[in-house]
């Protein structure tokens, strides 16, 4: 889906952060199991990945698997463990002839080999692409990653390596899952909920927001479009007067 000609392309959103909310309300309302719901989400993650590429966004980020997840029923977290490595192994031709370079952020400690492995093996394979990285938040939690972080930190304070006076933001930012990638400009989330749900807290500290009714096997090619047009309009001051929203 290519960028609309009445769409300034200087002006969109740099990196999208997206919570991929509904998907067992969407199969329970058809009366389905809500894996079927996760297998309709799977398709609309493959829509978007296209959708954000074409419109040459730079980082997309998706929301796939938090920390609290764990507490759903086993047959469903299993289910879950499995989707990462059918949508590589589906998808990857087109992510390497599309240049997409895939990333994974959050804990790796606790998730299954086979899942890791499918995971890492995307990481390695796509490492040279010049394009779109697509981050997949897996076993992820926004508290989580912030611990892992000031442990590094601390670490490097005990070394030597660091001295807590020159601890500033932008070490804060370099020691996070997403360190060298801009904070996400804009965040969807679908199915109608307005919360962050513990996800990427200090990376959406300025960013946009944006609340989408649907669930997310919902969420159409039109609808990216439609959060597109509507980042264009947001004014972003970042504490300021009147700052340009270039992305």
């Amino acid at each position: 889906m290519a960028v609309a000609a009445d769409v300034d392309a200087q002006r969109l959103p740099q990196h999208v952060a997206i919570i991929m909310d509904g998907n067992g309300r969407w199969a329970q309302c058809r009366g389905l199991p809500r894996t079927a719901g996760h297998r309709a989400g799977m398709e609309t993650v493959r829509r978007v990945v296209r959708c954000a590429d074409d419109w040459g966004i730079r980082v997309l980020t998706l929301f796939a698997f938090s920390t609290e997840n764990w507490r759903r029923p086993v047959t469903e977290v299993a289910y879950l463990m499995r989707l990462p490595g059918e949508y590589l192994r589906s998808e990857m031709d087109e992510l390497m002839a599309r240049g997409i370079r895939i990333q994974m952020l959050g804990d790796r400690v606790g998730v299954p080999a086979l899942t890791l492995r499918a995971v890492e093996r995307g990481v390695v394979q796509t490492a040279a692409n010049p394009g779109m990285v697509l981050n997949f938040a897996f076993n992820y939690g926004g508290r989580a990653e912030l611990v892992r972080t000031v442990r590094s930190i601390a670490k490097e304070v005990k070394n030597g390596q660091l001295s807590p006076e020159t601890i500033d933001e932008q070490t804060i930012a370099d020691h996070l899952d997403t360190r060298g990638l801009p904070d996400p400009d804009l965040l969807i989330r679908t199915s109608g909920e307005q919360r962050l749900s513990n996800y990427l807290l200090w990376q959406l500290a300025y960013s946009e927001l944006l609340f989408v009714p649907k669930f997310w096997p919902d969420f159409s090619e039109m609808d990216f479009e439609m959060a597109m047009r509507e980042f264009q309009h947001r004014q972003r001051r970042f504490g300021g007067v009147s700052v340009s929203n270039n992305g």
